[in-house]
């Protein structure tokens, strides 16, 4: 299992940080670890599932289009 940093789930989401905590508290982004009292971290897999999911919800959307022409 590998953790990651803020910046680096930035990069992987293209989100910025405030993006990032909105979507937390929304129930739609995977919740951050504290993994010391100032230092949080992501599980990879979880953020990589988010962006999966993302990319799936695409392309159903596109499928629909599809559909109603």
């Amino acid at each position: 299992m590998k953790l990651l940093r803020l910046p680096q789930v930035k990069e992987l989401t293209q989100l910025s940080s405030a993006g990032i905590y909105r979507l937390i508290s929304q129930g739609k982004f995977p919740k951050q670890i504290k993994i010391a009292e100032r230092s949080s971290r992501w599980i990879e897999s979880e953020i990589m599932d988010f962006i999966t999911e993302k990319m799936e919800e695409r392309s159903w959307m596109d499928i629909n289009d599809i559909w109603t022409l």
